[in-house]
């Protein structure tokens, strides 16, 4: 899969995905007989998860530790479990506290739509 296909399959421009590449998010591809990149088929899916994990807000640095872990294979199972796991923790608490932002939206629009309508009412 050439860098442009990636690309258009994760919404990634290209200078993002060498960027990945050379901070280690990503592993450099072989290289065609052009000397053009050739993705493998599943990084699509690891973007995917890459992109996971940094929409619920794990840093840069533990998204590229977690791909060196990947890269060494088995033994590092229980390592990556642990982070996840940690990071699973941190995702819980930001989604107690966007319930709560929630609720008090919810309380702050019903007291202006109460408002309204009693403004309304005296026209």
């Amino acid at each position: 899969m050439k860098i442009s296909e990636v690309s258009t399959a994760t919404g990634l421009s290209i200078d993002t995905l060498r960027f990945y590449e050379k901070i280690g998010l990503i592993d450099p591809p072989p290289r065609d007989g052009a000397g053009r990149r050739d993705y493998p088929d599943d990084v699509i899916g690891w973007i995917a998860f890459l992109g996971q994990l940094n929409a619920t807000g794990m840093p840069q640095a533990e998204r590229v530790r977690y791909a060196e872990l990947r890269r060494q294979g088995a033994a590092t199972y229980t390592a990556r479990r642990e982070m996840l796991e940690a990071h699973r923790e941190v995702i819980r608490g930001k989604l107690v506290l966007m319930q709560e932002t929630l609720a008090l939206m919810d309380r702050k629009v019903a007291i202006y739509q109460k408002l309204e309508s009693e403004e309304e009412s005296h026209v």
